[in-house]
């Protein structure tokens, strides 16, 4: 039997209407209700200790122990755990408008044990030379995570529309590979590289909008079966290519007629270099729309795809930074410069995943937990994804949208405690704002909110949350002694 995770009556359900947590598992099913119950908890509980064990999130005996069974529980899995929030992500997908970009990824999360039987492996590392002058490695213990995490324009983290956990029980590595197989003869349901047509499915139909979904990847995702796969379900993208493939008739390359390509015009483009400095890099920018034929081994299996090519490649070479050289292959059009630059620019959203990545293993320290089996890792990371998206969400909210009412990510409470805590140095404005608050949170993880600084990031931000908690607890526990 499948019971949605719900409240225990209507004025509960009522109450926790305005909370984040009940947007976030409204559409969770667990196959017994108290597994409902105990997830929420302990979401809750995980929420408001960002990075911290899960004792001491838990901060009891009673609760650590409910935790860990559920973690460890046969019949929770990371589908029930991510299948709310997938559903609150379409839900704000379907309330956006424009494109939105499923920016996809893979992450490593490695863990210091003797054995990696029960958890898996991800790669070799060397570690040095022995005595005997001999090239010593050893295997790297982890879970590899692949996530689609859908975006606006504004790059605004509307949440994850995918993901996919695996891990390696033996690691073979591309180079070893290539001296066996012709890996391009390899079909892709037998290569790990299957995960990007898995996600690129999964995310598109979990909108359920393909025509508005572009999907973004780095050169891992230049996949000559990815592109057809996009083609068959109706959805674009805009991936960065590393391989140069047949093109035309199928006598020369795509390198070849770039080549030959003129340049369109320059963009002007602001970066820093490796010291953090200010700097201008000049681009030249090519585009051809361009027929792309199949790799050699599998041309009787796919088509051939009409398809747009872009080069951005700075002038000069930078002294204190690496050259920008922008290979990029979508199927949308582009027929100006606008269009073009455009592209660019959504191409430079794909950094957002790797915000999203860095606050998972830094805010929440999914690498430092102790769990001993991956189905347990599995699942605590997924937790962790609902409640790294929360903070990346905030921080990115008080940049697009600073005027939304603030309960739409804080509750009553919550506020009250932030204007007691700090009150606005002149009189408060008739109309509160969201972006008041999260300035607020954001001063109590340490940042100055000084006149010229520029909008707070996402460390000061899971700080400031779990300060926050710690003051809503204290306040609580305050009340009722007083009261008593």
């Amino acid at each position: 039997m499948i019971l949605k995770e719900g409240c225990d009556n209507a004025s509960d359900c009522s109450a926790a209407g305005a909370s984040w947590i009940h947007r976030e598992i409204a559409g969770c099913e667990f196959a017994d209700v108290r597994l409902g119950r105990r997830f929420r908890n302990l979401l809750e509980q995980i929420g408001d200790a960002v990075g911290e064990s899960i004792p001491l999130a838990c901060q009891d005996w009673a609760n650590t122990k409910a935790a860990y069974r559920f973690l460890s529980n046969d019949r929770v899995n990371e589908e029930d755990i991510l299948s709310g929030h997938l559903q609150a992500t379409h839900e704000r997908f379907a309330s956006s408008t424009g494109f939105v970009f499923v920016l996809h990824d893979t992450t490593e999360f490695s863990f210091q044990r003797e054995s990696s039987e029960a958890i898996g492996v991800t790669y070799n590392v060397n570690s040095g030379w022995d005595k005997a002058g001999r090239l010593r490695s050893h295997t790297v213990c982890g879970i590899l995570m692949h996530s689609s995490l859908a975006v606006t324009s504004e790059g605004l983290p509307l949440g994850l529309a995918a993901v996919k956990f695996w891990t390696r029980k033996k690691f073979k590595g591309i180079a070893a590979l290539k001296k066996k197989v012709n890996l391009t003869r390899i079909p892709i349901e037998k290569k790990e590289s299957v995960r990007w047509l898995e996600n690129l499915r999964q995310s598109t139909a979990s909108l359920r909008d393909p025509a508005r979904c572009v999907h973004i990847g780095d050169r891992e995702s230049d996949i000559y079966e990815l592109f057809c796969t996009a083609q068959e379900i109706g959805t674009h993208f805009l991936f960065r290519t590393c391989v140069d493939r047949l093109a035309g008739d199928g006598n020369h390359t795509v390198a070849d007629e770039m080549k030959r390509a003129k340049v369109r015009g320059q963009h002007r483009l602001e970066v820093r270099d490796a010291a953090a400095n200010p700097d201008v890099a000049v681009l030249e920018i090519k585009y051809e729309r361009i027929r792309l034929l199949p790799p050699i081994g599998k041309q009787k299996q796919y088509p051939s795809l009409e398809l747009t090519v872009i080069h951005a490649q700075e002038r000069g070479k930078p002294k204190n930074r690496k050259r920008i050289d922008w290979k990029l292959i979508t199927d949308l059009c582009v027929r100006t410069l606008k269009d073009a630059v455009e592209k660019l620019r959504w191409y430079a959203l794909r950094w957002k995943i790797e915000l999203f990545h860095k606050i998972l293993k830094s805010g929440c320290k999914a690498e430092e937990s102790k769990l001993r089996t991956a189905e347990r890792l599995v699942n605590l990371i997924s937790i962790f994804c609902i409640v790294s998206w929360r903070i990346f969400w905030m921080t990115m909210l008080n940049r697009t949208a600073p005027n939304t009412p603030p309960n739409l990510a804080l509750t009553a409470t919550e506020m009250r405690l932030l204007d007691h805590l700090l009150p606005d140095k002149h009189n408060p404005p008739d109309r509160k704002s969201l972006s008041r608050y999260i300035i607020k949170i954001a001063r109590l993880g340490g940042y100055l909110a000084r006149t010229n600084d520029p909008a707070p990031g996402n460390i000061v931000m899971w700080r400031g949350l779990s300060r926050l908690t710690d003051i809503g607890l204290g306040a609580h526990a305050g009340a009722k002694i007083v009261g008593n």
